[in-house]
């Protein structure tokens, strides 16, 4: 029976088709939805392309989220008169990030790609940024850049120790080599004995040691930022455009290497500022910690100021770091980007130098120099001192010039050896290994079978035994902990010098100061002869890699004659490091000029520089300032370096050169070289002398000649002769002696009448304290601490004893003596302003102390410094008058005295005042002469081009006038 509709079975059945009908398409379209999904996911997942109607799979894309920082631009550093100093271009850096997949073969891949990378940058010419606290050097070892706790917090960083104090005993203890290794084999940079056995792991094997410190180094760099993900580290700091295209051209082989755009630090006549400017590097964990203290936002890639007014005033020139959110595929190419925050640039620094007064000063002093190496070099082999000798009469045999050309570095001696070698760099290499190979053959046989005592040695072997046992201790062959100074086996091979070598080190070996760890002795119980032996070997064998041994070879050949000076000549010009014009070189070929005179030629004609040469005198300092204001207008260390080559990655070839070099021009001679000021003191012992009512304006003391109220009584530097009497501005103007060590001796007399050293230093360092000497002369740069005397107040009063000063702290001296009492605290920085010229802050010197003094004493004490300088033929026709003293130090009897000059000008209405001090530059007044160029110069006196000539300034030889 048929149903009929409306039923309530029929209604139950419409409902259920209905639902089931619902449910499907509902279906199909979640379906639809979903596929949709899937594909959208699968196409971000996925590059395809489409060919012909077909779809093909290109690439698998990994999407990564990174948060990028943005370097802020560095700001400028001008000088006073917004000169350009320092600024930033915009460069190529060559990164790195750590994309490897981990595993047994992560640590090869790596520094295969490294390897092959490093070839890239170093085939043009680039070089790879080395910031790791180890260096190689001339000897080809492995050497740290830093001691002291500078050493530990770099090796707690490397061993992952918290702190110093974290540090096991053996880390303490370790050798860069071993630190080396240490790394290498953690980094795997080295090979297998057997192949697949991780026990026969040896470090560096494949490597030379320079290549694989550079490996080492961004292997450690890539580590320190191992906790942050896709975190580039930089290989190579502004490169080449040769370089980019190479990198990018391999970059399909070279997983996780790129380029980025970057901004390189760069400074104008960097050679003349480098010590004021400082440089820009990577930050170290040390200095990071330190400035997170006050910002936050550093991290462990930021380029900081790492010396110099780059560091000190590295708040205001960083600025401010922006970010942007990056998303990056596998191989580390962008995909996009989003949250871009712009960054910050940062501030501007002004100095208060003045460059073009700077770089004057500098090259006065340069030409100075080499007038007075001119005037004291002499066609001889040698020049001995002896007792009798003065030091303002030593000369400098050409002989030693000769040997300087090798010494310094100043040619190639590696070159020598080279097949496009030069015929006289080929016949001096003959010679050379035929020296080498006869004098270690005669050392062999000295330690094992001659014995010849030290005294009876020739200096020349003398000098070999003394270098032996020199590294046999830095070694650790020869363990300095454990040997008795007061055994008299010791003390006959130190200080008496009556035995050999050979004894001292067999008594050394049965005493048990011998480190036989240290020595390949397979047997512990080899007997005395057995590790004799073996010490014999380690001598010999460490001469083959001993630059200092190697180049003193060449002083003895030369003074043999195995090498001419005319082949010193002429290897200057095979290896192009000097260019002579037309006629002089015809002249020098045809036989007229001899090799005398030829060196002679090139030192007058700055051919070759004092620092070059690097003999006394080779370096000096300058530093002039505003009397009136307290800032320091030209503050100059010569020599200099190119801080280009420091700044965006150190170049560790050109540092290991300054490293090496014997004027040591990282040093900065203005601001931390102490010597004695000798008689430039006297202002100083005159305002205690005055102030203590110990003298008078009017007292006159007498001069004889020697001060008889000492034992061992101290002369006058006009002894046998006198001045007969002097009030204290005769005493300042003939910078007499006699006069101050009275001065001296009555300030240490006590209530009764009886002399006591300590009461005269007590007051000496009183008035010492107001003129600044006892503290930091405020400039914004390093500097050492001074020193004033803690011993014999008679001789401490003419600027001897243990007083110990830098050339700035001199300069803060005179300005107070210029102002008449106003000390002080100096300053570098004369403004900041952003990046558009809008003034942040206008900085000025602080006023330390003012020394309250009757203007009588005043008069007396300046009166007495223009007589100075009146009494000076060469500073008669100046056009300025000039106050000044003169000093005098001596250091060494067998090396020329330190000349000092402070002055300032003009007399009537001082302005400026000037310390100059030529370390080892025999006679004060030779600083004068030095100073009153520089004077000249300021006061636009005579032509500037007279002033820089560009050549050797001939000096006047004022060795027996009062210092």
């Amino acid at each position: 029976m048929r149903e009929k509709k409306g039923t309530p079975r029929n209604l139950f059945s419409e409902i259920r088709d209905a639902v089931i009908k619902f449910i499907t398409s509902r279906a199909v379209i979640v379906c639809v939805v979903l596929t949709c999904l899937a594909t959208i996911m699968i196409y971000r997942l996925f590059s395809l392309q489409i060919v012909n109607g077909e779809y093909y799979l290109d690439t698998f894309k990994l999407r990564i989220k990174k948060e990028k920082s943005i370097a802020a631009t560095r700001g400028n550093i001008y000088d006073r008169n917004g000169k350009l100093l320092a600024y930033n271009e915009l460069a190529n850096s060559v990164t790195i990030e750590d994309v490897y997949k981990s595993g047994r073969g992560k640590n090869k891949s790596i520094n295969e790609t490294l390897n092959r990378l490093i070839d890239i940058i170093e085939d043009n010419g680039d070089s790879v940024d080395q910031d790791f606290k180890v260096v190689i050097n001339a000897n080809n070892d492995f050497e740290y850049t830093v001691e002291g706790n500078s050493l530990l917090r770099f090796l707690a960083d490397i061993y992952g120790r918290t702190s110093i104090n974290d540090l096991k005993y053996e880390e303490k203890t370790k050798t860069a080599q071993e630190v080396v290794d240490d790394m290498c084999k953690s980094f795997g940079i080295g090979e297998n004995e057997v192949e697949g056995d991780s026990s026969t792991f040896v470090p560096r094997k494949g490597y030379t040691n320079d290549r694989a410190l550079k490996i080492l180094n961004v292997r450690y760099n890539m580590s320190t930022n191992s906790y942050q993900k896709y975190i580039d580290t930089t290989v190579a700091s502004d490169v080449s455009d040769q370089t980019v295209a190479d990198v990018m051209e391999n970059a399909d082989t070279l997983a996780g290497v790129s380029i980025e755009e970057s901004t390189a630090r760069k400074y104008v006549d960097s050679v003349y500022f480098s010590q004021i400017l400082g440089y820009t590097g990577k930050v170290s964990e040390d200095e990071l910690y330190a400035l997170q203290q006050e910002n936050s936002n550093y991290g462990l890639n930021d380029t900081v100021g790492k010396s110099g007014i780059e560091q000190a005033m590295e708040s205001v020139l960083q600025g401010t770091k922006g970010s942007e959110t990056v998303y990056v595929d596998n191989t580390g190419q962008v995909i996009e980007t989003s949250n871009y925050v712009d960054s910050v640039a940062g501030n501007d620094v002004y100095l208060t130098i003045d460059k073009d007064l700077t770089e004057a000063c500098y090259n006065i002093i340069e030409q100075s120099l080499a007038g007075i190496l001119v005037s004291k070099i002499q066609n001889i082999k040698t020049y001995t001192f002896t007792e009798t000798s003065s030091s303002s009469n030593i000369v400098i045999p050409i002989y030693d010039v000769y040997y300087a050309v090798f010494d310094n570095n100043i040619v190639d001696v590696e070159h020598f050896s080279q097949d496009d070698a030069g015929d006289n760099e080929k016949a001096v290499y003959d010679a050379f290994t035929g020296k080498y190979t006869t004098v270690t053959s005669d050392l062999r046989s000295e330690l094992t079978e001659k014995k010849t005592s030290y005294d009876h040695l020739s200096k020349e072997y003398q000098w070999y035994m003394s270098h032996i046992a020199s590294f046999l201790y830095s070694d650790g062959i020869l363990d300095s902990s454990k040997v008795d100074r007061d055994d008299s086996t010791y003390i006959a091979w130190t200080t008496d010098e009556t035995i050999s070598l050979t004894e001292y080190l067999k008594y050394a070996i049965a005493m048990n100061w011998i480190d036989v760890s240290k020595l390949s002795i397979d047997n512990q119980y080899a007997d005395s002869e057995e590790i004799f032996g073996q010490i014999t070997d380690y001598i010999i064998s460490s001469l083959e890699n001993d630059a200092e041994f190697k180049t003193r070879l060449y002083k003895y050949l030369l003074l043999d004659g195995y090498i001419s000076g005319t082949q010193v000549c002429e290897i200057l010009l095979e290896q192009q490091v000097i260019n002579i014009d037309e006629e002089e070189l015809s002249l020098w070929k045809r036989g007229g000029e001899s090799a005398y005179t030829f060196m002679i030629n090139r030192i007058s004609n700055l051919d070759i520089t004092p620092a070059q040469l690097a003999l006394d005198p080779c370096t000096g300092s300058m530093v002039i300032t505003d009397v009136n204001t307290g800032d320091v207008l030209a503050l100059v260390s010569y020599p200099g370096y190119d801080n280009n080559m420091m700044a965006n990655g150190v170049d560790a070839e050109y540092y290991a050169k300054l490293r090496n070099d014997n004027s040591n021009p990282l040093y900065n001679y203005a601001t931390q070289q102490k010597t004695a000021p000798g008689s430039t003191f006297k202002m100083v012992s005159s305002t205690a002398g005055l102030m203590e009512g110990v003298i008078t304006t009017d007292s006159v003391i007498y001069c004889g000649g020697i001060y008889d109220k000492l034992d061992n009584p101290p002369r006058c530097w006009i002894y046998p002769r006198g001045h007969g009497g002097l009030n204290v501005t005769g005493g300042i103007r003939n910078s007499c002696n006699c006069f101050f060590y009275e001065v001296g001796f009555r300030l240490g007399l006590d209530e009764n009448n009886n002399y006591k050293p300590d009461i005269g230093l007590e007051k000496l360092a009183k008035y010492a304290e107001l003129y600044g000497l006892t503290a930091k002369s405020g400039i914004e740069i390093a500097e050492s601490e001074p020193q004033a005397s803690d011993i014999d107040a008679v001789r401490s009063a003419i600027g001897q004893g243990t007083n110990s000063y830098t050339t700035v702290g001199l300069a803060r001296y005179v300005t107070t003596v210029a102002n008449s009492g106003t000390c002080y605290n100096l300053t570098l920085i004369d403004k900041t302003t952003d990046s558009n010229g809008n003034l942040l802050q206008d900085y000025s010197a602080e006023i330390r102390n003012v020394i309250d003094m009757p203007q009588s004493y005043w008069n007396a004490i300046h009166l007495g410094m223009r007589q100075v300088v009146q009494d000076k033929a060469y500073y008669s026709n100046l056009g300025v008058a000039v106050a000044g003293k003169t000093g005098t130090a001596q250091e060494s009897k067998s090396k020329p005295n330190h000349s000092l000059f402070v002055c300032y000008a003009p007399y009537e209405k001082p302005e400026i005042a000037v310390a100059t001090r030529i370390a080892n530059g025999y006679t004060s007044s030779y600083a004068a002469q030095i100073t009153k160029e520089a004077l000249a110069y300021y006061f636009d006196l005579r032509d500037a081009d007279d002033i820089i000539s560009g050549t050797a300034q001939t000096l006047q030889d004022g060795a027996t006038n009062a210092d």
